[in-house]
This record gives C-alpha cells, sequence and structure tokens, in this order.
C-alpha cells in the first residue's frame, strides 16, 4: 500500500489475535445511544455532606473525573434534601455503561468532554446542568470501552465539528447523534483496547499523586522556612543560623531593582518573530523557569523594550493569573502585566524567588475586587517581606531548590506518560484520513 492510499476502517496498530478480524463497525450515534433526562441544578443546589442521591455537574466533567468513572474514586455532590427528587424519573438515574456528556465549554477542546459510568455500587447517581446522559439501546459497547472511543481523534474532530457559539460552546443531542461512532464488533477487542488504555491511565494517576505529595512537601518546608505572618524568624532554622538573631524587615524595592515590562509596537511586524524571549503572564505556569515564550522579539524590537537579567524574577501583577511567579534562564523582555525584581549583590536570586511565590497570597491581595486584579509598580515595590542574611537566604534556596528539582523530574515523568497515551490512541483507533472513499 502507498503512502497515500487510504486503508479499510481499522486502527494503525492492532493486537495480534485481531489482525485478521476484519473491519471495525461504522454506524451513527443515534443506532448506538438513545438519550435520557438530565437536571439542570446549579452548584449551589449541591453539597458534599450528605443525601441519598449523588449529582454530575458539567464542570468537574471538565476539571476532575477520570475518564472511566467510579463513584469509589470520586468526590461527588450530594443533592440538597431541600430539593425534591419525585421529579427525577427512573430511567434518569445513571446505570453502569452510561456516557455522560458536558454540552457547553468556553474551550473547544473541551466541548463534548465525556465520562463513562464503569462503577456505581448500587448509589444513586443522575446527570446534571449541562450535560447530556447518552444510555445504550443495544448492548454493542462493553463497559470502560466508550469512555476512550469519544475520546479518540476520529470522534472529537466531529464533535468539534458540531459544536455551536461564539463565546460559549453549546452541542445539542441532536447534533451528538448525527456523528458517526466506529468500534470493532468483537467485545474481546473492545475489552483489550480498553484493559490497554486503562492500564496507562492509572500508571498516570500513581505519577500525579507522587507529583502532588512533592508539591504538598514543599508548601509545608516553606511554611517552615519562611517566618508566619507578624513571625520574625522562621518555625524551623538551619542549625549554624538558629543563633543569628531575627530576619530583618524589607520591602520588596529592597531586594532591587523593579522593571515594569512594556510591549513593543505590535504595528511594526519587524519587531517580532526573532530569537529574544518576550514573556507575557501566558508563559509563567507552575514551572519555575521560562526558557522559550510564546511571542519572541527581534533586535529591533527588544531595543524598544526594557531588557530583564538572566535569572531575575518575574512577577505576575495584572489579570487573572495575578500572583504568578517564575525566573528566565535568559535574558528577556517582559509585556506590562509583569514587574521583574532584578536583584542586588545581597540578595540570592533564588531565595528572592522563592521569598515571592511564598508571599504570592499577600502580594496578590493589594489587587483588591476589581475587575480587572491590578497591582502598580509603587504599591509592589512597597510590600513588607522579612529577610535572612545572604549565607542563609542561600541555604534556603538550594533547600527549595533541591524539592524542585525532584517536582521537574516528577512533572517530566507524568508528562511523558500522557504523550505515550496519546500515541497510544492515535495507534489504537482509526484515524479520520484511514475511511474508505
Amino acid at each position: 500500500m502507498s503512502k497515500h492510499e487510504k486503508k479499510g476502517l481499522v486502527p494503525e496498530r492492532r493486537f495480534p489475535e485481531f489482525k485478521d478480524a476484519g473491519e471495525w463497525k461504522n454506524e451513527l450515534f443515534e443506532k448506538i445511544y438513545s438519550f435520557k433526562t438530565t437536571n439542570s441544578l446549579s452548584r449551589d443546589k449541591l453539597n458534599y455532606k450528605q443525601g441519598t442521591v449523588k449529582n454530575i455537574h458539567y464542570g468537574d466533567i471538565h476539571t476532575k473525573f477520570s475518564t472511566l468513572f467510579d463513584i469509589e474514586k470520586e468526590n461527588v455532590p450530594y443533592i440538597n434534601h431541600s430539593e425534591s427528587l419525585e421529579k427525577i424519573k427512573p430511567d434518569s438515574y445513571c446505570v453502569e455503561g452510561d456516557m455522560i456528556f458536558a454540552d457547553a465549554s468556553e474551550d473547544m477542546d473541551d466541548i463534548g468532554k465525556c465520562i463513562e459510568i464503569v462503577f456505581l455500587n448500587n448509589e444513586k447517581l443522575v446527570s446534571g446542568l449541562h450535560t447530556l446522559l447518552a444510555r445504550q439501546i443495544k448492548k454493542k459497547l462493553v463497559t470502560g470501552f466508550g469512555g476512550y472511543l469519544f475520546k479518540s481523534n476520529r470522534i472529537r474532530e466531529q464533535i468539534k465539528k458540531e459544536s455551536q457559539g461564539t463565546k460559549v460552546l453549546g452541542l445539542s443531542g441532536g447534533r451528538l447523534s448525527s456523528i458517526s461512532v466506529v468500534y470493532p464488533a468483537d467485545e474481546k477487542e473492545q475489552q483489550k483496547v480498553s484493559d490497554c488504555l486503562a492500564s496507562v491511565d492509572e500508571l498516570i494517576t500513581a505519577q500525579s499523586q507522587k507529583l502532588d505529595a512533592l508539591k504538598t512537601h514543599k508548601k509545608g518546608l516553606m511554611q517552615q522556612l519562611f517566618p508566619a505572618e507578624g513571625e520574625t524568624v522562621p518555625k524551623r532554622r538551619f542549625p549554624e543560623f538558629r543563633d543569628k538573631g531575627e530576619w530583618e524587615e524589607k520591602f520588596i524595592r529592597d531586594f532591587g531593582e523593579i522593571i515594569t515590562g512594556s510591549t513593543p509596537s505590535t504595528t511594526k511586524p519587524e519587531y517580532y518573530g526573532g530569537d529574544r524571549l518576550f514573556v507575557s503572564p501566558a508563559d509563567v505556569s507552575n514551572q519555575r523557569f521560562i526558557k522559550k515564550t510564546k511571542t519572541t522579539l527581534t533586535d529591533l524590537g527588544f531595543c524598544e523594550t526594557r531588557p530583564v537579567k538572566p535569572e531575575s524574577i518575574l512577577f505576575v501583577c495584572i489579570g487573572s493569573t495575578i500572583g504568578k511567579v517564575a525566573q528566565n534562564r535568559h535574558e528577556c523582555a517582559t509585556n506590562q502585566q509583569i514587574n521583574a525584581v532584578v536583584p542586588n549583590a545581597n540578595y540570592s536570586n533564588a531565595f528572592v524567588y522563592y521569598c515571592l511565590e511564598n508571599n504570592s497570597e499577600k502580594i496578590s491581595g493589594l489587587a483588591g475586587n476589581h475587575a480587572v486584579p491590578i497591582i502598580n509598580k509603587t504599591a509592589f515595590g512597597a510590600v513588607e517581606i522579612r529577610s535572612p542574611k545572604l549565607p542563609e537566604q542561600q541555604r534556603i534556596a538550594d533547600c527549595l531548590s533541591s524539592v524542585d528539582e525532584l517536582i521537574t523530574a516528577q512533572t517530566q515523568k507524568l508528562d511523558a506518560l500522557k504523550a505515550h497515551k496519546k500515541g497510544l490512541m492515535q495507534l489504537l483507533f482509526p484515524a479520520m484520513d484511514e475511511v474508505k472513499s
């Protein structure tokens, strides 16, 4: 078969025992599933303490529920006792094998995101606000296969095309019914695919838990290594510094020069697309160091900015991600939403980074409750923070840096597993271009 020749409706990689099993079946969604009634209960009608019926909220599908939903492993809210349950039809209660789709999203990548109910432990569960509850008309797919099937590229692309809206995307049951669903007729093959992907998900969950544990450990360390609000010394101090007295009260401006960024004219294309880093809040993630940026500048564009030395501390002072903090590995420029602190010789760059990270919530509080939160340069520089002498700063920074290295390594391990799963999904399900013309 040539590179450009289309092959039959089969995945690129198939388990050996199914290589001669023929093409996968291709049916419309409406031939496999029918929709059941859902409710429209908002968050304030739900609670996590007590009740008799649990409720799936679309926001939890977007943010926390696993692809294969096991009620014993998920934190699911109850419907408040004040809400009547009499209107719930008997067939509106979820059963194992049901698919639940989020029918609204602001993000194209999340519209139609779904979970499959695989274990209920005899608990009562209903599907709520902005969800579509789909149940098999006749059992064609084994429990555990649908969750992955509806996250395959082939189906995701169809769902995206069927979504409607501008700011908020929507997906109707009618439009979902019209997509084509491909699956192997042999339930044993379905089970094999499901088991393979579920085993990878188990590894991802285990590695995610390790990462969370490291982050919790770091947070606890920071609480002990920095003085609490109103205290003059930390709860835990390295032995060689226990007799060094109180930490000194300083202002952020005492740490060094504060540089508020600026944006070169966007009407001049000659300023953009070069090798110079231009940091915006979108580049400040959970990683300590920024090594690349979404937008870059040419040397000409860089001359229109305020250069920031390597290893400086970048603090987001405007917008929804206010309080995010990072360091730049290389010389860079920033936009006006970021204040950069360039430490002087009396301060360790790494210590200042951890110091600002530890005080992020306190500093962010200065922005108030405005529609667009903002901390100006003067207010930022006037924030009071206690600091020890340079040797103790370096000792604290070294300790926390070692934990950050573990977090980085664990993050890379987790990212590699997620990439492996993504690759498996592409191999184990037929792609759009593998359909016969």
